[in-house]
């Protein structure tokens, strides 16, 4: 697709924006899902950055600079603005692992914050066919992309209220000794494996799914251990939207903590309790 006139981005509202910069991200990404020639490189942080990633959020800053001039931005590919007032959150492709294995399970990740409060989220996932998006006050939904024109669905978390009925995802099982695979869970390793001795059955969806199909109702809860604000800006108002419920381990609601646990809220202190030190 085009850019739009500078005329008819300006009229946007926020929401309509976000949404917007997840349909120029979709073009960018799925153009490069699976090519031959992609190029992927290693940050320091060992992670994999691939030539998609730059390229999205390259795409966003530019127009977010045209549009949205005032605000700041926060991307995880090329540094971070002030976070005072309005600024932007942008994850250019959550799941780059995946992305650049061909496995379709990854996403762009947008959201706007006011200080440490996040007021919209996008989540969009083009090789999924989905997209979740929330504003604040109006919602959480799910937009089903792809063959035939679809209707957003309202997103309500599940009413399951007992631990052992409920379905819980984490983003991996390795243990913190399991030579470089510790991918954050260190001393949290113990509640965890406590917690799925309880719930009804572990899955390991992962990333930004795991949270989103939380929203959805289809799993009652997510954990992952080591997050930034650019993998839980849009995760934590898209669940809360559902009326769900998104906080860190020590349970401080939003995504400004280090890690995130989201649930449908009936199961959220009962899942706290397993990490308290």
């Amino acid at each position: 697709m085009s850019q739009l006139p500078s005329t008819a981005l300006h009229s946007m509202s926020d929401l309509e924006l976000a949404l917007y910069l997840a349909d120029l991200s979709d073009q960018i990404s799925t153009a490069r899902f699976q090519a031959v020639d992609l190029k992927v490189e290693t940050k320091p942080d060992l992670t994999p950055v691939s030539d998609a990633d730059k390229a999205i959020e390259e795409e966003i800053r530019k127009v977010l600079a045209e549009v949205r001039p005032s605000d700041q931005i926060v991307g995880e590919e090329f540094g971070s603005g002030n976070k005072s007032g309005r600024y932007w959150v942008i994850d250019p492709i959550d799941g780059t692992k995946n992305f650049v294995r061909g496995v379709p399970v990854w996403a762009t990740l947008l959201a706007l914050m006011e200080g440490p409060e996040v007021i919209v989220g996008v989540v969009s996932a083009p090789a999924l066919f989905r997209r979740w998006y929330a504003s604040k006050g109006d919602g959480a939904f799910l937009l089903v992309t792809g063959g035939s024109p679809s209707q957003p669905r309202k997103l309500n978390v599940s009413g399951v209220t007992k631990l052992e009925d409920a379905s819980l995802s984490i983003s991996t099982f390795a243990s913190p000794t399991t030579g470089n695979r510790n991918d954050g869970w260190g001393a949290l390793h113990p509640g965890l494996l406590k917690l799925a001795e309880q719930v009804w059955r572990t899955r390991a969806y992962g990333d930004f799914w795991s949270h989103m199909l939380v929203a959805e109702g289809a799993v009652d809860c997510a954990l992952e251990p080591k997050l930034a604000l650019w993998d839980m800006a849009p995760l934590s108002i898209i669940v809360h939207e559902a009326g769900g419920s998104f906080t860190d381990f020590k349970g401080t609601s939003g995504p400004n903590g280090a890690n995130g646990i989201s649930s449908n809220g009936s199961l959220h202190q009962n899942i706290l309790s397993f990490f308290a030190h």
